[in-house]
């Protein structure tokens, strides 16, 4: 044999090289238990009016009514959830968790909020809907303009009155955004455009002002600066 040949075959890579390492057996069994936990609490919070028993649970998540006693254990450690015999609600803790949701979105939601406001010379604020409600949870005012609109933080008004409410239900595929004139405070113009792709969040980004809008002008900026909060909150 040639010493060229002999080299060209060692150099060739084997012929079935063996596979990369598996995730651990107890990587998915926590991963699997973690998502029927989430499943678990799912299903609790979205019975509609009774509290769902441990049957009801069971058939729900797929799971038997061993399993969900024992998912259970961990939440109801937590506050998450409380048990009433076979039946099971939401515990007190998910209201302490719910509590540090707006403070999060306030917090992520500024920077782009803040850069609209001076662009446009105009108050922004980002809306939340709860049910029929919807609330300014973050205003920004513009620091360089002579006056604006006073808009403040918590203020809450029908879901269905006003630009903010009506675009956080914008369905895909119709109007990016939505134009009002005084459907909340008279003489005012706002227009808003919906926060889309954060699960579980109906919202929107407005600018209201005292000065009518131009749509063409100012609907692409609102609807680029939601497009911004949305990818901050993901």
């Amino acid at each position: 044999m040639h010493r060229g040949e002999h080299a060209d075959r060692t150099a060739q890579p084997p012929a079935n090289r063996p596979p990369g390492p598996a995730e651990p057996p107890q990587a998915k069994e926590s991963s699997l238990t973690l998502e029927r936990g989430l499943n678990l609490l799912q299903a609790i919070a979205g019975a509609d009016s009774a509290a769902p028993t441990i049957s009801d649970l069971a058939t729900s998540v797929g799971v038997s009514r061993a399993a969900v006693y024992r998912l259970l254990g961990p939440l109801q450690a937590r506050g998450l959830v409380r048990r009433e015999g076979s039946k099971v609600r939401l515990g007190l803790g998910v209201l302490w968790l719910a509590g540090r949701v707006l403070p999060q979105l306030r917090s992520a939601s500024l920077p782009a909020l803040r850069e609209l406001a001076e662009r446009v010379g105009a108050t922004v604020h980002l809306t939340v809907a709860d049910g029929n409600e919807a609330q300014a949870i973050a205003v920004v005012e513009p620091s360089w303009t002579s006056y604006h609109v006073s808009y403040r933080a918590g203020t809450r008004h029908p879901v269905h009155r006003g630009a903010a409410g009506r675009a956080v239900d914008l369905p895909e595929g119709g109007p990016q955004w939505v134009a009002a004139t005084g459907e909340l405070q008279h003489g005012t113009y706002s227009l808003a455009a919906p926060v889309r792709g954060v699960p579980g969040l109906r919202a929107s980004v407005g600018v209201i002002t005292m000065e009518p809008l131009s749509p063409d002008e100012v609907g692409p900026l609102v609807l680029e600066t939601s497009a911004t909060v949305a990818e901050a909150l993901r």
